[in-house]
């Protein structure tokens, strides 16, 4: 018998702040046995994020300069889902070609992550690219800002996971898509979600 879940009501909503990417709200929530509190957080547009994985066993890696932590990461090929109406695997796409100048011939979900629930309601969605392929030389994306800076490398599946174990990957979408494509490497496609598969609510 499992117990009643109590039901979190918004009472009122006071916007503080709204960008492009994120705005950051004031909500005033029913609490448990009565009562209220106020919750701060971010409401985030929402991201994807593609493990790049060749016929080799390779992942694709890219080491990119983040301000709010002020260094450079080791990340997966990503961005934000911040198209009206586009499908996740549309943009994964794109994000592929855009930051590691490759193309998927087969593509799944690999894994849906929260990625801080205690202060936003970012998703991002990790997708297994497979059937790489490069990108015509006159196709590319030019990169610009923090792009132009990027590193991209491709290093072994398991040299991959071995980095998020010890510390040097710490990106979240990066740790949660490494080690998910480690796991599901002996799986077979078939255990993997199709595209179209509905996001977490």
């Amino acid at each position: 018998m499992s117990a009643v879940e109590h039901r979190y009501e918004l009472l009122a909503r006071t916007e503080r702040y709204r960008g492009r990417i994120f705005e950051v709200v004031s909500d005033e929530v029913t609490m448990p046995g009565g009562g209220t509190a106020v919750r701060d957080h971010v409401r985030h547009v929402g991201a994807v994020a593609v493990v790049a994985l060749d016929d080799a066993g390779q992942v694709v890696l890219i080491r990119q300069y983040r301000h709010p932590v002020g260094r450079h990461l080791w990340e997966l090929p990503a961005g934000l889902t911040d198209v009206a109406g586009e499908d996740p695997a549309v943009t994964a796409g794109r994000e592929l070609a855009e930051e590691a100048d490759l193309t998927a011939g087969q593509l799944d979900v690999l894994v849906d992550l929260h990625s801080s629930p205690g202060f936003t309601n970012e998703l991002v969605r990790v997708f297994l690219a497979r059937d790489l392929a490069d990108v015509p030389a006159e196709r590319r994306h030019e990169r610009r800002d923090e792009e132009a800076d990027l590193q991209v490398v491709r290093i072994d599946l398991d040299e991959a996971a071995g980095m998020v174990l010890n510390g040097e990957i710490t990106n979240a979408s990066a740790v949660a898509g490494l080690l998910a494509a480690a796991h599901a490497r002996g799986l077979g496609r078939s255990a993997l979600r199709r595209t179209d598969a509905p996001l977490p609510r």
